[in-house]
This record gives C-alpha cells, structure tokens and sequence, in this order.
C-alpha cells in the first residue's frame, strides 16, 4: 500500500514576542493510503499545529511534508490552495457554515470557489444523500441539529471525492449518542469509499476506531499504538 502521506523530520518554531516556541519537534510518521489515523495527546501538545501543518494550511519550519509523493514545501501558494480545494477535506469541531445559506448551498460552495460549477448542485446533493441529509437539503443551519450540522460539514468535505479528509475534533462538540453517529459516518467514508483520513480527538472512544493512534506529547511523537 502506497504512502499517501510522508513527514520527514518536521519542526515547527512560532515566535510569540521575545520567546520562540517550538511547537513541533522532528516529526517522523506515514500515513497510508486508504488508512485511518488518530493523533491523542493532552492540550497543547501540537496536535491541531500538526494537522494544519500537514495539510498545507501552515508552513513547516524545518523537514519535509510529502502528499501522494509531492513534497509541498516547493509548491506555490496557488499550488496548495488548488491541493486542498480539489484533493483534501476539512471537517472541524465548529461547523463553520455560512448560516444565510441553506444545507445543500453551503456544500455545493467549495466547488463553485474552485471554479467546478459544472453539476455542482447534483453533486452537493449526493454528499448530503452520502451523510443521510437527504430530506433536509433546504435547511438552514439555524433549523438543523447539531450532529446535523456536522453531517453538512462533512457532506462539504467529501463534495470534491477527496484524497484526504483531515478532521480536528469532529465530535467534540456533541453528546455521545451524536459523537458515534458522526464516526460510523466516517468509518464509512473510509472503510468503503476508501478515503485517507487523519483524525485529532482527545476522546480515547473516538481513537480507538482507527487503525492507528499517534500519541503525542510536548511537540512530539511518544509512541504509535495499532488497534486490532
């Protein structure tokens, strides 16, 4: 199986005034294609630097950050910006919808911002379809659940059939019951639809339905522990 994703030695330095912080200290890890990672660790630990890092959306300092054998720090910022809007998902724990649109609007509205307006409505409505939003297309986030609103986030995620989903604490602002609905959809993104997917949670229940939990702790890599 292919490596989908490749981080090599990578650091991260923030300057914050007179004092530097050293948010990510020589990563080393891959992420397989088609595999599904979780990456636990306390508050702090560079979790969330390390997905953002990853997915182009911050520079690394030092190292090197490859997708699908592209390493990204010779790509322009048009290039990466072109990455994620054609080959990456994000889902986040605040849904980021735009509340004057309705459900189907504000999935379809990444590929009308990439320029992919050809059948963009049919293809929103088969995310929506995918996630089990089917009947609630011409909802507004303001009259939707918030498990529903998630599963917009996710429809918007999966609308451009991604290489990769990144998604940092996708249930971490829902109850239980929600929390497992909102990961049997993902599983099945990943499980049968075959989407890479690289997961920040600090719930150990939500961890453990990966293939793989990356453990990480002061801007490092403690140990990496495979589910049966």
């Amino acid at each position: 199986m292919k490596n989908m994703i490749q981080v090599e030695e990578v650091h991260k330095y923030y300057d914050i005034g007179s004092v530097k912080v050293h948010a990510l200290r020589g990563l080393d890890f891959t992420v397989k294609k088609g595999e599904k990672v979780a990456v636990m660790g306390p508050s702090g630990c560079g979790k969330t630097t390390l997905l953002n890092c990853l997915s182009s959306l911050d520079d690394i300092s030092e190292g090197k950050v490859s997708i699908a054998g592209r390493n990204i720090m010779e790509m322009s910022d048009d290039e990466k910006t072109e990455m994620r809007a054609l080959e990456m998902g994000f889902v986040f724990q605040f849904y980021n919808l735009l509340p004057v649109l309705t459900a189907v609007e504000n999935v379809e509205l990444p590929l009308l911002l990439a320029g992919r307006a050809k059948n963009a409505r049919t293809r929103a409505e088969k995310a929506l379809k995918i996630v089990g939003l089917g009947n609630r297309m011409d909802h507004r986030p303001s009259a939707l659940s918030g498990g529903e609103r998630q599963r917009v986030t996710i429809a918007r995620a999966i609308v451009n059939e991604p290489n990769i989903i990144w998604a940092d604490e996708p249930t971490g602002d829902l109850d239980t019951v929600t929390s497992q609905k909102i990961m049997d959809i993902l599983d099945i993104l990943n499980e049968k639809i075959g989407h890479t997917m690289v997961l920040v949670t600090h719930e150990r229940e939500i961890a453990e339905r990966a293939e793989r939990i990356v453990h990480m702790e002061s801007g490092v890599i403690k140990r990496e522990e495979f589910m049966e």
